[in-house]
């Protein structure tokens, strides 16, 4: 009976000790998806991320643009990012999105390095034997930052108010937000349209779907949101919308974000807010 009783004894010590380790580890996971994010917030570190803007009809969906990209950290937030754009399709879909599918005829890439973006290929066109053209207060994404995913989950605040905005079902979030509140926010956005947010735009809504990894850092992004917001055409019959899927990869990887050589670039200079993108330099 002794050791029928010294051998239980062991046996709930042992037990016991095999799961201290994984309790501790599940108190130590992330449950907020601010503080996770937050946690991979480093100087050089970062995220890297794909994005597919396409129309949506009641025929179908049509892909516009595809973008590849990255987002490199400071101490806080975002202070740089490297985003190459190219059209995802030959079809006339109608004059506005064709000439947007011009302008990017040539795949388009924007360094932006604290508030200086440096543009490449695009519309672009730098005098010969540079290659980037240089302004000091420039987009997020050239030309292709208006076609392209306007909400940055990789900003702390975006992905707060994402949140806050959201129904949670599982770790997903769906909600709406508008404009105008993203643009008080979120320096993406206030540097993705040439002219900036205001108006009749700052009231416009889009819908989102945000999802959630298991260590409650963003793995997918859906925004939608009428075409009429980016392509003019509020008397369109179809009501067609528009619509960015992105998907973000390598949370708090090493990532270094660097201006282009110096003597590969062309300074635009100082100009008006509406020149800051889709000109020549």
């Amino acid at each position: 009976m002794k050791r029928l009783i010294a051998s239980i004894a062991a046996a709930t010590i042992t037990t016991s000790l095999l799961a201290a380790p994984a309790a501790s580890a599940q108190t130590t996971a992330p449950t907020d998806p601010v503080k996770a994010l937050k946690s991979r917030i480093a100087p050089g570190k970062g995220v890297r991320f794909t994005d597919v803007a396409a129309l949506v009809s009641f025929t179908g969906k049509t892909p516009l643009l595809r973008r590849t990209g990255s987002f490199q950290y400071g101490k806080t937030d975002v202070v740089a990012s490297d985003v190459t754009a190219s059209r995802s399709t030959d079809e006339d879909l109608g004059p506005t999105e064709s000439f947007v599918l011009n302008m990017l005829s040539r795949p388009e890439r924007t360094i932006r390095v604290g508030t200086t973006s440096y543009y490449s290929g695009g519309p672009w066109a730098p005098p010969k034997g540079k290659t980037w053209v240089r302004h000091p207060n420039g987009l997020s994404a050239g030309f292709s930052g208006w076609y392209g995913q306007l909400v940055n989950a990789a900003e702390p605040a975006t992905l707060k108010a994402l949140l806050a905005k959201g129904r949670k079902a599982g770790n997903t979030y769906s909600g709406t937000i508008s404009f105008g509140a993203l643009n008080r926010i979120s320096p993406w956005i206030r540097h993705s349209s040439l002219t900036g947010i205001d108006g009749e735009e700052e009231k416009a809504v889009l819908r989102f779907t945000l999802t959630l990894g298991p260590d409650q850092l963003p793995r997918r992004l859906v925004t939608v949101y009428p075409k009429s917001t980016h392509f003019g055409d509020r008397g369109d019959v179809e009501d067609r919308r528009f619509s960015v899927e992105t998907r973000y990869t390598g949370w708090g990887s090493r990532l270094t974000i660097k201006a282009p050589p110096a003597n590969t670039v062309v300074t635009m200079g100082k100009r008006k807010r509406l020149d800051r993108g889709g000109g020549r330099g």
